[in-house]
């Protein structure tokens, strides 16, 4: 059951003067302007309309999307801030929460945000590998984002990290590298992206040029999994895999060579799983003889909302499963004392595991 909501607000290209290769946020957002006051309070009443009509949830934030929130005028983030901190104090959402740039926070900064009551502040880090950041037009190095991730934590706001994978003079070795930088920061939350090649940025540029060659979606899959990976045995939460999926994006904004999934993360935690239940299967059949394997009934187990990610997209899990191990009598079941993206194997021989 779904506890949490967000009530989205977005501000693209708000306080962003640096337009990195792969940065077009009206496209993503479908979104020429940012809100202005009685915009924003007509959104988040609309969204808290909706949101009334689950009674499940019970955690509400206002999240400040789409650009760098805290590149902005004092200003402006001050009447934003205090729309949403007035929403909290009256006890409708229980979190603010924004995104920025790693060299748009200081003590300033910082000192307005926690009066405003800030819960969460994710930093667009995309790469910890300096050339990637170079190439991709970041405008600061990876000093930048442990500066400011101190600084966050400092003030006891929760720190949220954002991963992008397959920019310019990125690898897999180094998105694996930045996945173990940001798990060392210890993090509350992160996402991780595959870039996508957009119209109108320097990135589509270089894409015709022939200069840039995006990630296969294989190859995105794999980076992604194995990074997925290493924040969930830390225990990290990662609110999202991929950009949202709307028909903006799907149609007009992406080239034929980007890796735009609308449903990225199941298919990455989908391909996990299955390397997770395969090295749990192959540790099982180890102890029992190879002649006595047919028909042995074999029961793969995740929590309920893991459920989908184990039998795979398009049941790709399950199809595989019965296709590479045809004399096991397999079955997939869902065990609600597991956590999520935790799985379980039961093989039973001779009426016992």
């Amino acid at each position: 059951m779904k506890t949490h909501a967000i009530i989205p607000i977005f501000v693209p290209h708000e306080g962003c003067p640096n337009d990195c290769v792969f940065c077009n946020q009206r496209v993503i957002t479908a979104r020429e302007k940012a809100p202005d006051k009685a915009e924003t309070v007509r959104i988040i009443e609309s969204h808290l309309k909706q949101i009334g009509k689950n009674p499940g949830i019970s955690h509400i934030e206002i999240a400040f999307y789409g650009g760098s929130f805290t590149g902005i005028s004092m200003e402006r983030q001050a009447e934003y801030l205090s729309i949403a901190e007035r929403y909290k104090e009256a006890g409708r959402v229980q979190a603010i929460h924004l995104s920025t740039r790693p060299d748009y926070i200081n003590e300033e900064i910082l000192g307005q945000l926690t009066f405003f009551g800030t819960d969460v502040v994710e930093l667009g880090v995309q790469s910890f590998d300096e050339e990637v950041l170079l190439q991709s037009g970041r405008g600061h190095g990876r000093e930048a984002v442990y500066r400011s991730a101190e600084m966050i934590k400092e003030r006891g706001i929760d720190l949220g990290i954002q991963l992008m994978v397959g920019l310019p003079g990125d690898s897999y070795e180094k998105s694996i590298a930045s996945a173990r930088e940001a798990v060392a920061l210890n993090p509350a939350v992160a996402r991780i992206y595959p870039a996508v090649v957009l119209k109108d940025t320097a990135l589509y540029k270089m894409y015709l040029k022939g200069q840039y060659q995006p990630l296969t979606e294989a190859d995105a899959v794999r980076t992604v999994k194995d990074m997925l990976r290493i924040f969930y045995r830390a225990d990290i939460d990662v609110i999202r895999v991929g950009l949202k999926s709307s028909d903006n994006l799907a149609s007009s904004g992406t080239v034929g060579g980007g890796t735009y999934h609308p449903a990225f993360r199941q298919v990455a935690e989908s391909a996990l799983a299955r390397e997770d239940l395969e090295e749990m299967l192959a540790e099982q059949l180890k102890r029992i003889p190879e002649n006595n394997q047919t028909g042995l009934r074999t029961t793969f187990y995740a929590a309920p909302e893991s459920f989908s990610n184990m039998i795979g997209m398009k049941k790709s899990n399950k199809l595989y499963f019965a296709e590479k191990y045809p004399r096991l009598n397999q079955k997939f079941a869902v065990d609600c004392a597991l956590p999520r993206n935790k799985y379980r194997v039961y093989v039973e021989f001779n009426g016992k595991l």
